[in-house]
């Protein structure tokens, strides 16, 4: 008796995987950008809890993931190098914008003559205002020496 089957034995079945990461692609919340910010310091002493200019990104890993790196310039620069969560864009009704929060953690690293390294909590919302731009919002809370809480207002550019 011989047995016939309906597929090729060289046949390869795909399987889906739940979450690739992509570098650079969109997320839950919208496109990837690179972008300027102002951080408005509100208490410690590095850069997060002073007022500075900073460079933003944000780079899309997974469809929920993303990577948040920032640097407030001036003296003793802070990189801060958090992942978030993404949560999908909400429309308002009251203002009609679409809103996408964040929130997630990592480290700041701050430069000058201590050079140190510690904890950092990230949350905020991106708003994209057209195919090209996104305007963002957010609170960076960092553990260095004490306590530094800053907020960092910005726009990117998408990719």
């Amino acid at each position: 008796m011989i047995i016939e089957s309906t597929q090729p034995s060289s046949a390869i079945q795909s399987e889906k995987v739940a979450q690739t990461f992509e570098p650079g692609r969109a997320t839950r919340s919208g496109s990837s950008y690179f972008g300027v910010a102002g951080n408005i310091g509100i208490s410690g002493n590095t850069r997060v809890g002073e007022s500075s200019f900073a460079v933003i990104s944000k780079i899309g890993l997974t469809r929920n993931l993303s990577f948040r790196p920032a640097a407030l310039v001036g003296d003793n620069t802070v990189f801060l190098v958090p992942l978030t969560v993404d949560f999908p864009q909400e429309n308002l009704e009251i203002t009609q914008l679409n809103v996408a929060p964040y929130i997630g953690g990592g480290i700041a690293v701050s430069t000058g003559r201590d050079s140190t390294v510690g904890a950092l909590i990230s949350g905020g919302v991106d708003v994209p205002l057209s195919p090209q731009v996104t305007a963002t919002g957010g609170v960076n809370i960092s553990f260095i020496d004490e306590t530094d809480v800053g907020i960092l207002l910005g726009v990117g550019y998408n990719f």
